[in-house]
């Protein structure tokens, strides 16, 4: 059977563009990426041990939620983390600095932000202590051999505070409301119906520590029917402020700095408004997504590769 149907050159490209966004497992594996990024795992000095500084509980499979949904079948009873070290966590410099700054913005887009003189000082001491580590020095010296960055360390973190903290409009409103960090670490919402970003596990566990966020199941990876308790990367659901988010993958137990850095090299390497590197690390297999809003980062997460690639994140 031969079709008589012609693509053009356009519709083509629209159909694998298509492809590639709604099915991450067709993109090829990128072998530098993942050379570097287990070099940054293996770096990563300060990355929680899992059943040692954390453990989890992982309980039920989460069941299909709509996106905007503001109610989702519970399917843990039990918090997602049993215990945590906090005395590492407020110990390990990079992580108390980390800590510092998720109290420090408006979680409600469309509300603009205010940025004090002290919340500045805590950005710097936070890039400060990040810089120092092995990880982002690693991070650093090949983002100059590829020019995506000066030698300078200064210029370096003027270039991290630009990317991560500088402040812009995501929602019409009085002001800048919104900045890379605040989404993907701290975590937003959109018109009171929306979760935005919150890909982070610390942030995560303080605010199920608070009673803030509700973990409400796992998402099961392709291939594996259930993740383990030392898994570090989770797809999962949960809610947070009266709001439903249907998948949301996160690391789990490393620290700010590799986060930081994966997220930032991503972002660096392209000029596209999103950027999907498929990666090995360690026993996963990861899409990494970078969206850029202008010269700043919009979103940024881990993709696990599972049955459930819903582009809902």
């Amino acid at each position: 059977f031969k079709s008589n149907i012609n693509c053009s050159k356009k519709e083509k490209l629209t159909l694998k563009t298509y492809k590639i966004n709604n099915f991450p497992f067709l993109h090829k594996l990128n072998h530098e990426l993942s050379k570097l990024f287990n070099e940054l795992w293996d770096a990563d000095v300060n990355r929680f041990v899992p059943g040692k500084d954390y453990t989890i509980d992982l309980q039920e499979k989460a069941g299909f939620v709509q996106q905007s949904s503001g109610v989702a079948r519970d399917s843990a009873s039990e918090p997602l983390f049993r215990y945590v070290n906090e005395e590492r966590l407020k110990s390990i410099k990079t992580f108390a600095a980390f800590v510092s700054l998720l109290d420090n913005y408006e979680t409600s887009t469309g509300v603009a932000e205010v940025v004090t003189p002290q919340e500045m000082a805590e950005n710097n001491r936070f890039l400060d202590a990040i810089l120092e580590t092995e990880v982002m020095k690693l991070t650093h010296q090949y983002l100059v051999r590829k020019n995506w960055s000066k030698p300078s360390l200064n210029d370096f973190k003027s270039q991290l505070y630009d990317i991560w903290f500088q402040l812009y409009t995501r929602e019409t409103g009085k002001g800048p409301d919104s900045c890379g960090f605040e989404h993907v670490f701290v975590g937003e919402t959109k018109h009171g119906k929306e979760i935005l970003g919150l890909h982070n596990w610390v942030q995560f566990y303080l605010q199920e520590k608070h009673k803030q966020v509700d973990y409400k199941g796992y998402i099961a990876r392709r291939k594996k029917s259930r993740p383990d308790e030392d898994d570090q990367v989770l797809s999962l659901q949960f809610s947070w402020k009266g709001l439903v988010k249907p998948v949301g993958s996160t690391f789990i137990g490393v620290s700010p700095e590799f986060e930081f850095a994966l997220y930032t090299i991503i972002f660096l390497q392209s000029q596209e408004k999103v950027t999907r590197e498929m990666v090995r690390l360690e026993e996963y297999e990861l899409q990494i997504v970078v969206y850029r809003h202008g010269k700043y980062i919009g979103t940024a997460y881990p993709v696990l590769l599972s049955s459930n690639n819903e582009d809902l994140y």
